[in-house]
């Protein structure tokens, strides 16, 4: 096992990846440097072996996948995951893993909307983007994650072997922030300086499209994860719905004895029972999340012993 196990996933990053392992060589000697190349046409993974980097393919493209097989392999105390295009220092790494070592903090988030990347990102949309999946999710989960969509992270062990990695994409930074507040785990904040990508270095994101797929999970995990609050918002929405519809039809019939608009009843009807059956569904999994969050517990005990008894096996 790795006392801290930095995870670069690089795709096409050649014009930056020697510097970034060579960055955090310097900060975290003892660390033990993995890149993984994720079907690069540029060379990363030669120049990154060169470097000093323990370097492994994931031939499945997009970040989600490559992280899943970084997650499943590779065995630490500490994870530091960052990206492979020179935009996170490597001077915080330290303090992100003193803070898993030491702090006992699951996650750390390296927080990049708090210092210089508004400034720095020459991508209006990005920023308007970022800003809104932060102030949306904080808004939906009751949380203060200060960058939800950073690429610069620390993690326990316990984390990392309880995350179910089911996102293929970029929408993984965002995946993994939810999971971490709906487990109740110990996230922390750390501000780090941004600076954009050096003269060269081409983003793989592409704004309106990844920008939805973000969203959509935002959306998505707000069902799975808050399945009352969900479902109870839509059963009021189509409670309302039939009643603006049926308040004139009753109206009509206090008065008169008759209801001359009828199909409007029956469709009134229809929709009011399926404002029912939208509760019975958050309620019948609310009920199931409770069961859930129980096994979960029991899951973590399992995973700390197995953490312990390799902490043995090293020492």
């Amino acid at each position: 096992m790795d006392l801290i196990a930095v995870l670069i996933p690089c795709y096409n990053e050649a014009p930056t990846i020697h510097k970034v392992v060579t960055d955090f060589r310097q900060v975290l000697p003892e660390a033990t440097i993995y890149v993984y190349d994720n079907n690069s046409t540029d060379g990363t993974g030669e120049i990154a072996r060169e470097a000093g980097a323990v370097v492994r393919r994931e031939p499945m493209q997009g970040k989600g996948n490559v992280i899943r097989r970084m997650f499943r392999e590779i065995d630490a105390k500490c994870y530091i995951m960052v990206d492979g295009d020179d935009t996170y220092p490597a001077e915080d790494a330290r303090i992100m893993a003193d803070m898993v070592l030491n702090e006992q903090a699951d996650m750390v988030v390296g927080d990049r909307l708090s210092s210089t990347y508004f400034s720095e990102n020459k991508r209006p949309f990005h920023n308007f983007g970022n800003s809104l999946v932060r102030s949306t999710i904080n808004r939906l989960f009751h949380s203060n994650i200060m960058d939800i969509m950073t690429g610069y992270r620390a993690f326990s062990f316990l984390f990392v072997k309880t995350y179910p990695v089911l996102s293929q994409g970029f929408e993984i930074e965002t995946d993994m922030t939810i999971h971490a507040i709906y487990r109740h785990m110990n996230v922390n904040n750390h501000v780090i300086t941004y600076r954009d990508r050096p003269e060269g270095s081409i983003s793989k994101l592409n704004t309106g499209r990844d920008g939805i797929k973000v969203l959509s999970t935002v959306v998505s995990l707000y069902r799975m994860y808050r399945p009352m609050a969900f479902f109870g918002l839509l059963a009021l929405i189509l409670f309302l719905i039939s009643m603006l519809f049926l308040s004139p039809v009753l109206a009509e019939f206090v008065h008169t004895g008759l209801v001359p608009r009828f199909p409007t009843l029956i469709t009134c009807l229809f929709v009011i029972v399926a404002a029912i059956m939208m509760l019975t569904i958050g309620i019948i999994l609310t009920t199931l999340q409770e069961k859930d969050r129980r096994d979960f517990e029991f899951e973590l005990n399992t995973v700390y012993s197995r953490f312990l008894k390799k902490c043995r096996e090293t020492n």
